[in-house]
Protein backbone atom coordinates (compact mmCIF):
# COMPACT_ATOMS: atom_id res chain seq x y z
CA UNK A 1 0.00 0.00 0.00
CA UNK A 2 1.27 3.53 -1.07
CA UNK A 3 1.19 6.55 1.01
CA UNK A 4 1.37 10.27 0.25
CA UNK A 5 1.82 12.23 2.96
CA UNK A 6 1.26 16.15 1.50
CA UNK A 7 3.57 19.07 2.79
CA UNK A 8 2.26 22.27 2.46
CA UNK A 9 5.31 25.56 3.39
CA UNK A 10 4.77 25.66 7.15
CA UNK A 11 3.64 21.49 7.48
CA UNK A 12 5.36 20.78 10.79
CA UNK A 13 3.92 17.55 11.68
CA UNK A 14 4.82 15.82 8.28
CA UNK A 15 8.10 13.35 9.35
CA UNK A 16 5.65 12.62 12.34
CA UNK A 17 2.82 11.55 9.61
CA UNK A 18 5.68 9.83 7.61
CA UNK A 19 7.65 7.93 10.22
CA UNK A 20 4.56 6.50 11.82
CA UNK A 21 3.56 5.12 8.66
CA UNK A 22 6.92 3.66 8.13
CA UNK A 23 6.83 2.23 11.84
CA UNK A 24 3.49 1.05 12.27
CA UNK A 25 3.01 -0.37 8.59
CA UNK A 26 6.16 -2.20 7.30
CA UNK A 27 5.15 -3.60 4.37
CA UNK A 28 3.43 -0.24 3.39
CA UNK A 29 5.60 2.68 1.15
CA UNK A 30 5.82 6.35 2.40
CA UNK A 31 6.09 9.55 -0.16
CA UNK A 32 6.78 13.12 1.08
CA UNK A 33 4.73 14.69 -1.46
CA UNK A 34 5.30 18.28 -2.43
CA UNK A 35 2.09 20.81 -2.39
CA UNK A 36 2.59 21.52 -6.34
CA UNK A 37 2.25 18.13 -7.43
CA UNK A 38 -0.45 17.55 -9.94
CA UNK A 39 -0.95 13.53 -9.73
CA UNK A 40 -2.05 11.35 -6.57
CA UNK A 41 -2.92 8.36 -8.92
CA UNK A 42 -0.09 6.03 -8.02
CA UNK A 43 -1.41 6.33 -3.79
CA UNK A 44 -3.46 4.66 -2.11
CA UNK A 45 -4.18 6.58 0.63
CA UNK A 46 -3.25 10.18 1.23
CA UNK A 47 -2.26 11.77 4.63
CA UNK A 48 -2.60 15.57 5.54
CA UNK A 49 -0.55 16.06 8.22
CA UNK A 50 -0.51 19.32 10.81
CA UNK A 51 1.51 22.24 11.48
CA UNK A 52 0.73 26.34 9.78
CA UNK A 53 0.43 25.99 6.63
CA UNK A 54 0.98 29.20 4.66
CA UNK A 55 1.55 30.50 8.08
CA UNK A 56 -2.01 30.71 9.29
CA UNK A 57 -2.24 33.72 7.16
CA UNK A 58 -6.31 34.73 6.51
CA UNK A 59 -7.07 31.35 8.71
CA UNK A 60 -5.43 28.01 9.31
CA UNK A 61 -6.16 25.95 6.08
CA UNK A 62 -7.34 29.04 3.89
CA UNK A 63 -4.97 28.91 1.86
CA UNK A 64 -3.65 25.82 1.80
CA UNK A 65 -6.97 24.95 -0.29
CA UNK A 66 -5.93 26.24 -3.31
CA UNK A 67 -2.58 24.83 -3.85
CA UNK A 68 -2.38 22.39 -6.90
CA UNK A 69 -2.30 19.24 -4.88
CA UNK A 70 -6.14 19.61 -3.35
CA UNK A 71 -7.62 19.03 -7.19
CA UNK A 72 -5.39 15.65 -6.37
CA UNK A 73 -7.03 15.29 -3.22
CA UNK A 74 -10.44 15.64 -4.21
CA UNK A 75 -10.08 13.01 -7.01
CA UNK A 76 -9.01 10.51 -4.05
CA UNK A 77 -11.58 11.29 -1.88
CA UNK A 78 -13.93 10.97 -4.41
CA UNK A 79 -12.51 8.04 -6.22
CA UNK A 80 -13.13 5.84 -2.31
CA UNK A 81 -9.18 6.21 -1.46
CA UNK A 82 -8.68 6.72 2.70
CA UNK A 83 -7.77 10.57 3.18
CA UNK A 84 -6.85 11.47 6.41
CA UNK A 85 -6.38 15.25 7.88
CA UNK A 86 -5.20 15.86 11.18
CA UNK A 87 -4.96 18.85 13.24
CA UNK A 88 -3.76 21.42 10.05
CA UNK A 89 -4.84 18.59 7.41
CA UNK A 90 -8.34 18.65 8.97
CA UNK A 91 -8.38 22.69 9.09
CA UNK A 92 -7.68 22.35 5.26
CA UNK A 93 -10.32 19.70 4.49
CA UNK A 94 -13.12 22.07 6.00
CA UNK A 95 -11.68 24.90 3.71
CA UNK A 96 -11.65 22.68 0.71
CA UNK A 97 -15.47 21.62 1.20
CA UNK A 98 -14.37 17.95 1.70
CA UNK A 99 -15.96 18.03 5.24
CA UNK A 100 -18.84 20.45 6.78
CA UNK A 101 -18.16 22.81 9.42
CA UNK A 102 -15.45 25.55 10.28
CA UNK A 103 -12.20 26.05 12.93
CA UNK A 104 -12.57 28.89 15.38
CA UNK A 105 -10.19 30.07 18.11
CA UNK A 106 -10.35 27.42 21.04
CA UNK A 107 -12.81 28.81 23.77
CA UNK A 108 -9.82 29.69 26.11
CA UNK A 109 -7.71 31.90 23.45
CA UNK A 110 -4.82 29.71 24.25
CA UNK A 111 -2.62 27.52 23.09
CA UNK A 112 -3.58 23.51 24.49
CA UNK A 113 -0.98 20.86 23.93
CA UNK A 114 -1.78 17.67 26.31
CA UNK A 115 -3.06 13.53 25.76
CA UNK A 116 -6.63 13.91 25.39
CA UNK A 117 -8.80 11.15 26.29
CA UNK A 118 -11.47 10.43 23.19
CA UNK A 119 -14.75 8.21 22.57
CA UNK A 120 -14.60 6.40 19.47
CA UNK A 121 -18.22 6.75 18.09
CA UNK A 122 -17.93 5.28 15.01
CA UNK A 123 -15.91 2.09 14.16
CA UNK A 124 -17.25 1.42 10.69
CA UNK A 125 -15.20 3.92 9.05
CA UNK A 126 -11.67 3.32 6.84
CA UNK A 127 -10.31 4.53 9.79
CA UNK A 128 -11.73 3.20 12.88
CA UNK A 129 -12.32 -1.18 12.52
CA UNK A 130 -9.75 -1.97 14.54
CA UNK A 131 -11.39 0.09 17.61
CA UNK A 132 -14.87 -0.83 19.22
CA UNK A 133 -17.35 1.53 19.82
CA UNK A 134 -17.51 3.67 22.65
CA UNK A 135 -14.11 2.84 23.53
CA UNK A 136 -11.58 5.42 25.30
CA UNK A 137 -8.80 6.16 23.63
CA UNK A 138 -5.78 8.46 24.67
CA UNK A 139 -4.41 10.22 21.60
CA UNK A 140 -2.57 14.22 22.05
CA UNK A 141 -3.78 17.64 20.91
CA UNK A 142 -1.66 20.36 19.94
CA UNK A 143 -3.64 23.38 18.61
CA UNK A 144 -5.10 27.07 19.17
CA UNK A 145 -7.95 26.54 16.08
CA UNK A 146 -9.24 23.34 16.93
CA UNK A 147 -13.01 24.53 18.44
CA UNK A 148 -15.16 22.91 15.40
CA UNK A 149 -18.47 24.44 14.86
CA UNK A 150 -21.20 23.84 12.40
CA UNK A 151 -24.84 25.29 12.41
CA UNK A 152 -27.73 22.74 13.79
CA UNK A 153 -28.59 21.37 10.89
CA UNK A 154 -25.16 20.31 9.44
CA UNK A 155 -24.94 18.61 13.68
CA UNK A 156 -28.12 16.91 12.67
CA UNK A 157 -26.93 15.39 9.44
CA UNK A 158 -23.50 14.18 10.81
CA UNK A 159 -25.37 12.45 14.07
CA UNK A 160 -27.66 11.13 11.96
CA UNK A 161 -25.12 9.47 9.39
CA UNK A 162 -23.16 8.15 12.02
CA UNK A 163 -20.35 11.14 10.60
CA UNK A 164 -18.60 11.83 14.26
CA UNK A 165 -16.25 9.52 14.60
CA UNK A 166 -14.04 10.68 17.62
CA UNK A 167 -15.58 12.59 20.62
CA UNK A 168 -13.78 14.38 23.64
CA UNK A 169 -14.18 13.08 26.97
CA UNK A 170 -13.90 16.14 28.34
CA UNK A 171 -13.13 18.92 25.53
CA UNK A 172 -10.58 21.11 25.58
CA UNK A 173 -11.25 23.67 23.17
CA UNK A 174 -15.28 24.35 23.01
CA UNK A 175 -16.04 22.14 20.38
CA UNK A 176 -19.52 22.01 19.79
CA UNK A 177 -20.67 18.69 20.60
CA UNK A 178 -17.42 17.60 21.87
CA UNK A 179 -16.72 16.78 18.07
CA UNK A 180 -12.79 15.72 17.73
CA UNK A 181 -13.25 14.04 14.84
CA UNK A 182 -15.88 13.49 11.68
CA UNK A 183 -15.73 11.80 8.36
CA UNK A 184 -17.38 12.12 5.11
CA UNK A 185 -20.75 10.24 4.40
CA UNK A 186 -19.05 7.64 2.54
CA UNK A 187 -16.48 7.42 5.08
CA UNK A 188 -13.07 7.37 3.85
CA UNK A 189 -12.26 11.08 4.54
CA UNK A 190 -11.42 11.62 8.13
CA UNK A 191 -10.43 15.15 10.00
CA UNK A 192 -9.14 15.16 13.25
CA UNK A 193 -7.13 17.53 15.80
CA UNK A 194 -5.78 14.79 17.97
CA UNK A 195 -2.59 13.56 16.51
CA UNK A 196 -2.86 9.79 16.34
CA UNK A 197 0.77 9.73 14.75
CA UNK A 198 1.83 11.22 17.99
CA UNK A 199 -0.01 8.15 19.92
CA UNK A 200 2.07 4.90 18.01
CA UNK A 201 4.36 4.06 21.33
CA UNK A 202 4.27 3.74 24.59
CA UNK A 203 7.18 5.67 25.10
CA UNK A 204 5.35 8.55 23.92
CA UNK A 205 2.48 7.88 26.08
CA UNK A 206 0.17 6.30 23.81
CA UNK A 207 -0.20 3.84 21.59
CA UNK A 208 -4.37 4.42 20.94
CA UNK A 209 -2.98 6.20 17.55
CA UNK A 210 -1.55 2.65 15.72
CA UNK A 211 -4.89 1.29 15.03
CA UNK A 212 -6.26 3.90 13.13
CA UNK A 213 -3.49 3.24 10.79
CA UNK A 214 -3.74 -0.27 10.81
CA UNK A 215 -7.82 0.10 10.31
CA UNK A 216 -6.27 1.99 6.79
CA UNK A 217 -4.52 -1.18 5.66
CA UNK A 218 -7.00 -3.76 6.53
CA UNK A 219 -9.68 -1.12 4.37
CA UNK A 220 -6.80 -1.67 1.64
CA UNK A 221 -6.82 -5.19 2.11
CA UNK A 222 -9.74 -6.03 1.99
CA UNK A 223 -10.98 -4.29 -1.05
CA UNK A 224 -7.64 -5.24 -2.99
CA UNK A 225 -7.80 -8.78 -2.04
CA UNK A 226 -3.97 -8.04 -0.77
CA UNK A 227 -2.63 -10.71 1.68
Amino acid sequence: MNFAVIVFPGSNCDVDMYKAIEDVLEDATVDYVWHAEKDLSRYDAVLLPGGFSYGDYLRPGAIARFAAVMEEVKKAADAGKPVLGVCNGFQVLLEAGLLPGAMRRNDSLKFVCEPEELIVENNHTVFTSDYDKGEQIIIPVAHGDGNYYCDQQTLKELQENGQIVFRYAENPNGSVNDIAGICNKQGNVLGMMPHPERAVHQLLGSEDGRRLFTSILKYWRENHGAA
